[in-house]
């Protein structure tokens, strides 16, 4: 049972060899632990910082390519290495190594197939109240979509199972966080929260420059792979609502056109007509996208089958030499 701690990691130079430091040489159930740091393109010394603090594996990028994408990347490497368990630590400091055989402890006993560490916000002073209530509205939305309970969506310390790792495929350019518990709970996997310990990191985000930034990114992302997954309930939704706003205006311009003899309000007649048209075109487009979001499942079992296999293969190698 190999546990692979991946790190994705720009420009941390300060706080990164502390943070390999603290990763626990063993846990309980597990054969080994090693890191993996995927560098999204620092300029800084932290690949220095990372080899000094003796760094099991590496994969580095010549420029940034975004948290998402280099997430992404770690764990097709940590799957290319043989991980029966990963898990997924920031750089900055802000989690605890040490809680690690916590986060992982559910899916050693086969309750889980992926982890979420609770940072405790509501109850924590240290935060401040606009961060309370957005964290607690973000996380609210994500387990209405997801259909899952985790506490803290936007929590970055969290495990994965080897075969719900093999099952993820992002397509978000901006976090993973989001995505990649509405992508569980598509696919029935079972998802756990785990109280965790959480420090203040004092320095701006690198992952977005101010909230109403974070806040659009978010929502955008949230309504992208929602539809992705859900394509039926969104445009069925949107196109009633239109279809529905037709309607009505029809039957305002009939009460008109009964009540004054038919004289004037054509305006509404030719509004409901082109509402009605809309709604109907987009009630269309909610079956042709149910038509492709059933081949993006089967899409997403042949990418599953295949990793599968390469890691398959690599294990075979490696038990070779």
């Amino acid at each position: 049972m190999l546990i692979i701690v991946q790190i994705p990691c720009l420009n941390e130079e300060k706080s990164l060899a502390k943070v390999i430091e603290s990763v626990p040489a063993s846990l309980p159930g597990a054969d080994g632990v090693e890191v993996l740091l995927i560098n999204d393109g620092s300029t800084d010394k932290s690949l220095d910082e990372a080899r000094r603090a003796g760094v099991s594996h590496l994969v580095s990028f010549s420029g940034r390519r975004g948290l998402a994408r280099a997430f992404d990347a770690g764990m097709d490497a940590a799957l290319r290495l043989g991980a029966d368990v990963i898990v997924n630590i920031d750089a900055d400091g802000q989690y605890a190594g040490e809680d690690i055989g916590s986060l992982v402890a559910p899916i050693l006993a086969g309750e889980a197939d992926v982890t979420v560490g609770d940072r405790g916000i509501p109850s924590d002073p240290s935060y401040p109240p606009v961060k309370k209530a957005l964290q607690a509205a973000g996380s609210w939305t994500v387990r209405r979509l997801s259909g899952t309970d985790v506490i803290d969506a936007s929590s970055g310390f969290r495990a994965y199972s080897r075969e719900a790792a093999m099952r993820l495929h992002l397509v978000s350019d901006f976090t993973y966080t989001l995505e990649s518990l509405i992508q569980a709970g598509s696919d029935s996997l079972a998802v756990k929260s785990v109280p965790i310990r959480a420090r203040e990191v004092n320095r701006p985000s690198r992952l977005f420059s101010s909230i109403p930034e974070y806040l659009s990114k978010s929502a955008a992302t949230l309504v992208r792979v929602y539809s992705m997954y859900q394509p039926l309930k969104v445009f069925s939704a949107l196109g009633g609502v239109i279809f529905a706003s037709g309607f009505a205006i029809g039957i305002w311009f009939l009460y008109y056109f009964i009540s004054e003899g038919g004289k004037g309000h054509v305006q509404l007649l030719i509004l409901a007509a082109v509402l009605l048209i809309i709604g109907f075109q987009v009630m269309v487009m909610a079956l042709l996208a149910d038509l492709i979001g059933a081949n993006r499942k089967l899409l997403g079992q042949v990418l599953f089958r295949l990793k599968r296999m390469e890691s398959e293969k690599a294990e075979t190698r490696n038990g070779s030499d």
